[in-house]
């Protein structure tokens, strides 16, 4: 696309100042989208703090059913997080003038990277055999039910399409069609089992709900709103596509879970994610059908003084409750995966 028909994609409040003020950090235009580079900044990790070192065992022993359903889920991942860095980078990073703006998304897609490198270590732990990863990696990926989950996030990173209509399209790819897989994880973390592959999809899931978050706010506060149906139709698409690789991943179900509680779970994720988006409503008016989901939100408010705890944030980094405005305001954070 030329340049000059980008800004009338990119809302003004997100283009660069004028003259040199384009470069300058402080003074800080935005608090609220400076609060969110903080707490990103205070959310940093690195796949070393997570220890791996008893997974294999482990998910040696789960059924061949859970076994095929955390295969699929990592297999996933493993390329979705690349494709999230490729928009990122090729296009958010470009658009947006910004900086506060821009250092959000700098920051997102090095945690990208950081949970690349995490989905490779955990699929070279538990399958220790080039050959047998290798043909995982090739077969899930030409898969249909990875294939559209991959295709949607394609079809939304053209940058013809208008800035708000991306930026909630990609909302949806990291709230709504990370969901099921996030909640298999978090289902074998209730059987005490895989404690790193647990710890690691804890620290992903916050670390996606910022990213989530981040391009909720922008779209309430900065973007012209799109018509109610297209939203609709944004998020059916996605439930739909999502739901698609429930059926696949749990086509067997596994004990406590099957593809019809979790197709449930992610209609109940649409939701909560179409009740922050100003303009609309729930179209699923769906309740958690995962109970160990609601005992997962009330564990994450973990003992600060545990060895390792998947909710913590850099000392001295996070922004203070009384200079952040943005955290107050901000419901969508609340929901747990």
């Amino acid at each position: 696309m030329e340049a000059t028909s980008l800004p009338q994609l990119v809302p003004a409040t997100l283009r660069a100042p004028s003259g040199h003020a384009r470069f300058l950090t402080t003074p800080v235009v935005r608090r609220d989208i400076w609060d969110f580079y903080k707490s990103m900044l205070a959310s940093f990790w690195t796949v070393e703090e997570v220890d791996v070192s008893k997974d294999h065992d482990d998910f040696q022993a789960l059924s061949p059913d859970a076994q095929y359903c955390v295969k699929q889920v990592l297999a996933f991942f493993a390329v979705a997080d690349g494709v999230v860095v490729s928009n990122l980078t090729e296009n958010f990073v470009q658009e947006v003038g910004l900086i506060q703006a821009r250092f959000v998304y700098l920051t997102q897609s090095f945690m990208e990277a950081i949970h690349s490198e995490m989905y490779s270590l955990l699929l070279e732990t538990l399958i220790p055999r080039t050959d047998e990863r290798n043909e995982l990696i090739a077969t899930a990926t030409e898969s249909a039910h990875i294939t559209a989950k991959t295709d949607f996030a394609l079809k939304y990173m053209n940058d013809r399409r208008p800035f708000a209509e991306r930026l909630l399209a990609f909302a949806a790819l990291e709230g709504i069609m990370f969901s099921s897989s996030f909640a298999v994880i978090y289902w074998l973390k209730t059987k005490g089992v895989m404690p790193g592959t647990c710890f690691s999809n804890e620290l992903i899931a916050r670390d996606e709900g910022m990213h989530r978050d981040f391009a909720i706010w922008l779209y309430n506060r900065d973007c012209e709103k799109l018509p109610s149906e297209r939203v609709y139709d944004i998020v059916r698409e996605s439930v739909a596509i999502e739901q698609r690789f429930v059926r696949e991943c749990l086509r067997n179900g596994i004990l406590g879970l099957n593809a019809d509680l979790m197709c449930q779970y992610v209609e109940f994720v649409a939701d909560h994610m179409l009740s922050n988006l100003d303009g609309v409503e729930k179209i699923f008016h769906r309740k958690n059908p995962l109970q160990y989901m609601e005992l997962i939100s009330l564990q994450g408010k973990t003992n600060f003084f545990e060895k390792r705890v998947g909710e913590y944030a850099k000392m001295n980094v996070a922004p203070s409750d009384a200079d952040d405005k943005t955290k107050r305001e901000l419901t969508f954070g609340d929901l747990d995966w």
